[in-house]
């Protein structure tokens, strides 16, 4: 029952009832209990408690159990307090270059004590989850690699919980935790099968398979800026040549555009000036899409999804050169899995990572409800 109200939010004693199967009974013993523990309210619509009136609705309570948070970026971090339900309660936002693993624990442990006094006096800390940006050993919460922050081996999830003591602590990668929260409450809500590809410095992607993330036996899976595009290519991090993330990552636009500064402002720049017909900038775009729709073509062909999620800078490469990317894909892509695959944005924009650490943080809330 608390799974299906964090997904969907309000819902009646009725649809509760169906969705579960119970009889209405065990379902009004369950919401007493969730009550009871402070997990939920409930309410008669209208105010009205008499013959004939409306069921029951039952929502999260935003003063209940909330989780922190914390998107980790190449840039930034973005921590938040978010409550059952998916709510954003109160957020924080810190930039901060190529951070030391000392310095990214300190920041999340401040953050927590902030965040915690803008919560009201019953809410309840029940766990924190966070999105690194690079391979992540789920089970141990080691950041095992992510080089757009310098990071090899760090520990990072033993570290917070010297810091966060009593608290339940998961490390998720960016990209899968993107894709679990648009499957969960984004573009992707009703699907069962999708691909969700995301890329700014880096280029990452998550998978999620018949309902159910894609993770591989350590969770390495879904490395889509390592798929190897051209052996001959740029030499990549990962030891290889030519991976996706050196061919449509941002630093390979800023080089086909012949910029050499980084960094947000300047990708911006260089879309702006695409958009406006500047040449080099146009040809700049036109070579990452067309890469771009090679990458979504091999993605279709392997996974047959129901839609491919594009996100952060990818997502303005597809509304700027949409038709380069599908002439790709109708050269490319076999016909009939490309049929059936639209190419979709993020329903939660740049948050898409946040959302998922959330919903990583609350995984254990919602196996135990205690």
């Amino acid at each position: 029952m608390l799974r299906e109200i964090h997904r969907y939010g309000e819902l009646t004693r009725a649809e509760l009832t169906t969705s579960l199967g119970l009889n209405r009974s065990t379902i009004g013993d369950l919401v007493g209990d969730l009550v009871r523990r402070g997990m939920v309210d409930e309410h008669v619509p209208g105010g009205g408690d008499k013959a004939g009136r409306p069921s029951h609705v039952v929502a999260p309570r935003p003063d209940g159990p909330y989780v922190l948070a914390v998107e980790l970026d190449v840039e930034r971090i973005v921590s938040a307090a978010v409550g059952l339900g998916g709510r954003v309660h109160v957020r924080r936002e810190t930039t901060i270059v190529e951070p030391a693993p000392g310095e990214v624990v300190d920041r999340i442990a401040a953050d927590a004590l902030a965040l915690a006094a803008e919560m009201p006096a019953s809410a309840t800390l029940v766990g924190v989850g966070v999105s690194a940006p690079g391979t992540v050993h789920v089970t141990e919460g080691l950041v095992v690699h992510a080089p757009n922050i310098r990071w090899r081996d760090v520990p990072l999830g033993q570290a917070l919980a010297e810091r966060l003591p009593g608290l339940d602590i998961r490390i998720g990668n960016n990209a899968n935790l993107g894709a679990l929260a648009e499957h969960q409450r984004g573009a992707a809500r009703q699907m069962r099968d999708v691909v969700y590809v995301t890329g700014s410095v880096g280029v990452g992607g998550g998978v999620i398979v018949d309902g159910t993330l894609l993770q591989g036996s350590n969770g390495y899976a879904g490395e889509i800026g390592h798929i190897m595009l051209d052996p001959d290519g740029p030499s990549c991090h990962c030891g290889s040549n030519g991976c996706v993330e050196t061919i449509i990552g941002e630093h390979a636009l800023l080089r086909y555009a012949g910029v050499t500064d980084l960094g947000p402002a300047a990708v911006a720049a260089v879309l702006a000036d695409a958009e406006r017909g500047s040449p080099r900038a146009a040809e700049a775009v036109v070579r990452v899409a067309t890469s771009l729709g090679r990458t979504l073509a091999i993605l279709i062909n392997v996974f047959n999804p129901e839609a491919v999620v594009v996100g952060d800078t990818l997502a303005e490469i597809l509304r700027i050169e949409c038709a380069t990317i599908e002439r790709e894909l109708a050269h490319r892509a076999k016909a009939e899995s490309r049929a059936v695959t639209p190419l979709i944005t993020p329903a939660l924009g740049r948050d898409s990572a946040l959302i998922g650490a959330s919903e990583l943080a609350f995984q254990h809330v919602l196996a135990s409800a205690v």
